[in-house]
């Protein structure tokens, strides 16, 4: 071999590792994305993040695997308006979709108010870089054959369901397939029963085909057909949404001496009974857990993992404790991590949700961040990943987190805005370690802004607007800078105002 043969070698040989360790964003071809959404899912549900009696192994090994989001929020505290969050970018005080709202479309699940052919979804963008599409689970953005339908709005196969009242239980008789309806239990268990005496069955409410494997098995079979890439799987899987029907299997594995005490749940708070409602509770994480898993190991198989970048987060927090709606106890499993609030709340326990990110090449295993971030992030994100540069009908409120997911800072050059019409209607603000947020605006007892930090204060028990007026009134008028009227979801109080509703009443 020649002198300059040996040297040729020794440059080469020296350039591999270099080649080897190549950031991810720089590849020429670009990776899959998996987004999977889970449904009412706690801060405190998962053992990665702190939970001691619910087990979740595959989702707890991502989180190994990638980077874990301590300050991460949905969009909005209930299902449709965070939905459209995520989707189209823009925060609640920007997007079409302000709370949850029926179509009123006259059919027995007409699904919720569609949004309209004039906004962009992420997963438009994504089909025009060439991407295949395919959601799988709950969508809660229109009905079939409106400008919400997903097939309508960048998505080239959808499975699940389009309603989310026909969500209410794993046991329907239909699910959506693309634009028509398939049965897949003769008889449907509906979502909602009350049995005050008699001995409460589990068996009683369930049918034959569990919905969530029949999702499940769908989402594969994309997988599998599109292994060749690059595709989005978006994945609005259902559980832990209520109605309480999981597999025996799984509610086996949890004590009986939990449900010993407590008895069974009769459904006097809604949804269905169960005999065992604790077990059946984890059981249903659990679940979700196996899914997750299922998913993770179909990417092993095919060789995709490394070129795969894979989102899991929750719509949004943990169902209702007050009352133990639908048998939950969120108190015994700590569902909230500590946090105020639940779901259908803009204090932290309704808006923080669990986010991991695994990238391989880009993120670093057990890696954790404390940017606060949230679902109008990923518009720009998912694009950015994708190299995709079609761009939006409608402004994005996000930020791309990219360089969050390689370790860096993130330093947001606006606040935080949330707008929910809901419940009272509520909106919040954060701006730095500072979050503002006001309740029950469409009451005749409007409440006063309430003031946290969050730094020093996470749980918000101490409300300090008396001590800080000026900052929330800065705060106040940066969520009004930050806003425009959506007539189809109108807040009358701040609709009619242009100046400071301070202390409105």
């Amino acid at each position: 071999m020649t002198r300059c043969a040996l040297l040729f070698l020794l440059v080469v040989c020296r350039a591999l590792p270099a080649l080897a360790a190549e950031d991810a964003t720089t590849r020429e071809t670009p990776p899959n994305i998996v987004f999977i959404l889970a449904d009412d899912l706690g801060y405190g549900e998962l053992g990665c993040y702190g939970q001691e009696k619910i087990r979740t192994p595959n989702i707890d090994r991502l989180a190994g695997q990638g980077v874990r989001f301590l300050q991460h929020y949905s969009g909005s505290p209930v299902c449709a308006p965070a939905r459209c969050s995520l989707l189209t970018g823009q925060h609640g005080g920007h997007a079409e979709i302000r709370a949850n709202r029926d179509s009123g479309n006259g059919r027995i699940f007409p699904a919720q108010w569609p949004i309209s052919s004039e906004v962009t979804t992420i997963a438009q963008v994504l089909k025009r870089r060439g991407y295949a599409t395919g959601a799988f689970g709950k969508w809660g953005l229109g009905p079939m054959r409106s400008t919400g339908a997903p097939n309508d709005k960048g998505f080239d196969r959808f499975y699940g369901y389009l309603c989310q009242r026909n969500a209410h239980s794993y046991f329907p008789r239909f699910l959506d397939s693309d634009d028509h309806e398939v049965e897949v239990n003769r008889f449907a268990i509906p979502g909602h029963f009350r049995q005050p005496t008699g001995e409460v069955a589990a068996a009683d409410y369930r049918g034959e085909n569990y919905a969530p494997d029949l999702i499940l098995e769908q989402a594969l079979k994309f997988l599998d057909d599109h292994k060749s890439g690059p595709f989005f799987l978006y994945l609005p899987f259902v559980e832990p949404h209520l109605a309480m029907q999981p597999p025996e299997e799984w509610v086996e594995r949890y004590p009986k001496e939990w449900d010993a005490e407590r008895g069974p749940y009769r459904g006097e708070n809604g949804y269905l009974p169960h005999p065992r409602p604790r077990a059946a509770y984890a059981a249903i994480i659990s679940d979700l857990d196996q899914h997750v898993g299922q998913v993770l190991a179909a990417l092993d198989q095919h060789g995709l993992a490394e070129n795969t970048v894979v989102v899991f987060t929750s719509d949004n927090g943990s169902t209702f404790g007050v009352g133990g709606v639908g048998g939950v106890d969120v108190a015994f499993f700590d569902s909230t991590g500590g946090l105020k609030g639940a779901k259908a709340s803009v204090y932290e326990g309704g808006l923080r949700v669990p986010c991991i990110v695994r990238w391989p090449g880009v993120t670093k295993p057990g890696q954790t961040t404390d940017a606060a971030s949230y679902f109008p992030d990923w518009f720009p994100t998912l694009a950015g990943i994708a190299d995709a540069t079609a761009q939006p009908t409608q402004p994005l409120d996000g930020q791309d987190l990219r360089p969050v997911l390689r370790g860096e800072a993130l330093t947001r050059p606006g606040p935080m805005v949330w707008e929910f019409g809901g419940y009272g209607g509520m909106v919040a603000v954060r701006d730095g370690d500072w979050k503002a947020l006001r309740r029950d605006l469409k009451r005749k007892n409007k409440l006063d802004w309430e003031l946290y930090n969050l730094a020093d204060d996470p749980n918000e028990s101490r409300d300090l607007a008396a001590d800080h007026p000026e900052r929330v009134r800065g705060l106040e008028r940066a969520y009004l800078a930050n806003r425009t009227i959506e007539p189809d979801f109108p807040l009358p109080i701040y609709d009619r105002q242009t100046g400071s509703a301070l202390t409105s009443r």
